[in-house]
């Protein structure tokens, strides 16, 4: 039996010291210990699935917590489901006693153990699907606050309006017109339809 233990995060910009010393804790060698730096939202992840393809019959892994394992409901009762019945491998739930594959094995426990798991993988689903929702509500709140995403907008020499007025004159090619204001033909032509409705505005 080897004892594995697996530790995800959602982002590059997140700490898994924590996870890391509950699997010191639990026993696992650092080595044996996996890590994703990746969403929870499926099962494609690089170090999880080289951690699957070593996982022997009889072996045990660990992590922290289910929705370490994953967030999305369905897939993760079918690795748990694979995981366990099909391949043999005891899995434990640290922050969770019940979900321990070792403990327990008659009916009553197994039971139990199958409906926690239930619970807790669409608690994790569900938690994504609102973290998701909340980032939306909030990205749309700024942005009726004024504020600007992405790369910032290519400023535009002072005398643009003279330079479209020479165009629309045809004593300017829109290749010299490019080339004067250092910009490329999709951000002319954006700039130039906001630049004509505001001259219909005034």
């Amino acid at each position: 039996m080897t004892l594995y233990g697996y530790v995800r995060v959602s982002s590059t910009d997140q700490n898994e010291d924590r996870q890391m010393l509950a699997m010191h804790r639990a026993g696992v060698a650092q080595e044996n210990v996996y890590a994703d730096k990746q969403s929870g939202k499926d099962f494609a992840r690089p170090s999880y699935c080289a951690l699957v393809e070593l996982l022997k019959a009889g072996d045990l892994l660990c992590i922290q917590s289910i929705d370490r394992l994953g967030r999305n409901y369905t897939e993760v009762q079918e690795q748990w489901r694979c995981l366990t019945k099909d391949r043999g491998i005891d899995i434990a739930v640290l922050d969770m006693p019940l979900l321990d594959t070792r403990r327990d094995r008659d009916l009553l426990g197994t039971f139990i153990a199958d409906l926690v798991l239930q619970v807790l993988s669409f608690v994790a689903e569900n938690e994504r699907e609102s973290i998701g929702k909340r980032q939306a509500e909030g990205i749309e709140a700024a942005k009726l606050r004024g504020v600007r995403f992405g790369r910032p907008e290519k400023a535009l020499p002072s005398n643009f309006a003279s330079y479209v007025q020479r165009w629309e004159k045809g004593s300017l090619t829109l290749e010299e017109l490019l080339v004067a204001c250092d910009i490329s033909r999709t951000t002319f032509y954006r700039r130039y339809r906001r630049y004509r409705t505001t001259e219909k505005s005034r």
